[in-house]
């Protein structure tokens, strides 16, 4: 598979391999670094009538055939796990439990994991290292300073997690790259 990447103009940096999720967790706490979480969807055509189980590929949330693969990067950005891809229907939160996640975290070591919204509710399971976006405690005309002081806190969240976009963006469009 290596010299099929170099072929096509892909660097492959060497060091550490990480084959699954448990190695990842490791990997980020030894080295006392931070990761980041996210899920992506991925349109998929419609699959065949026969399939008894054709529903489950249908998202909640845009509507449409799709599967959906969990994405850790590091604080760089580096890709460093992709899961295996679930129908679509299924949770984030979900989905990251399945991939134990959870798990690793609990009997591993103190890794934090920045996490999108959809992530909430694995980090009271985890001694806080998932951490998610503060929650809104005033919906209905907040006071004044609890306003500032949520979008501050947004933002110090948002800022660092645009890193896995860029992950994510790379990841897929890696299959449409015209070759050199």
């Amino acid at each position: 598979m290596r010299p099929l990447l170099t072929t096509c103009g892909c660097t492959i940096a060497t060091g550490a391999r990480l084959r699954n999720l448990a190695e990842v967790i490791d990997y980020l706490g030894v080295g006392g670094q931070t990761g980041i979480i996210n899920s992506t969807e991925i349109r998929v055509h419609r699959p065949t009538a026969r399939r008894k189980d054709r529903e489950k590929f249908i998202s909640g949330k845009n509507k449409q055939n799709a599967v959906k693969a969990i994405v850790l990067t590091d604080a760089s950005g580096q890709l460093l796990f992709c899961s295996p891809a679930q129908p679509g229907s299924c949770a984030d939160i979900t989905h990251a439990r399945q991939s134990g996640l959870v798990k690793h975290l609990v009997g591993g070591p103190a890794v934090e994991i920045l996490a999108s919204v959809r992530h909430q509710g694995p980090g009271a399971h985890t001694g806080r290292r998932v951490v998610t976006p503060p929650h809104r405690k005033f919906k209905k005309s907040p006071p004044a300073w609890y306003k500032e002081i949520y979008e501050r806190r947004g933002k110090a969240h948002s800022s660092p997690r645009i890193r896995i976009e860029h992950g994510v963006a790379h990841l897929k469009r890696w299959g449409t790259r015209p070759p050199p």
